[in-house]
């Protein structure tokens, strides 16, 4: 039996965020415009992904991120709402790749692929001499 035997090809989930000023370049880059950060946008596709699996993942195992390539394609203002979107697009022997999109409304506002990997938490811990914090809503 493979780690993502019950992972399958389709399997989606989203995550809605409303735009706060802590998620905009400006607040963390003074001096450059107030909308929707490239690293919070890869955030929340990662956070949608993590939820389109995890539940069919072995007792113990949890998903990493291993690879982002994310294309930002338009600014969102505060306030807005930000629809991610993970789809998995392959599963191979430890990982998964996932398409990811990111909408404002009805316009595309970025696009990509993103991998995670599975691995064993306390394997993880014991090698990285790391803990896992108490669990936290993605």
């Amino acid at each position: 039996m493979s780690l993502l035997d019950k992972v399958t090809v389709g399997m989606t989930a989203e995550k809605r965020v409303t735009v706060t000023p802590e998620m905009t370049v400006g607040f963390v880059l003074p001096g450059m415009p107030a909308v929707y950060g490239t690293p919070d946008m890869i955030l929340h596709m990662e956070m949608a992904a993590t939820v389109a699996i995890r539940p069919y993942l072995p007792a113990g195992y949890v998903s990493v991120g291993m690879m982002v390539n994310v294309r930002h394609l338009a600014a969102t203002p505060i306030g807005r709402t930000v629809r991610t979107v993970a789809r998995v697009a392959r599963v191979e022997e430890k990982s998964v790749l996932f398409e990811v999109e990111a909408w404002d409304g009805d316009r595309k506002i970025g696009d990509g692929t993103h991998r995670r990997g599975v691995v064993d938490v306390a394997r993880f811990e014991k090698r990285f001499g790391v803990t896992a914090p108490e669990a936290a809503s993605a």
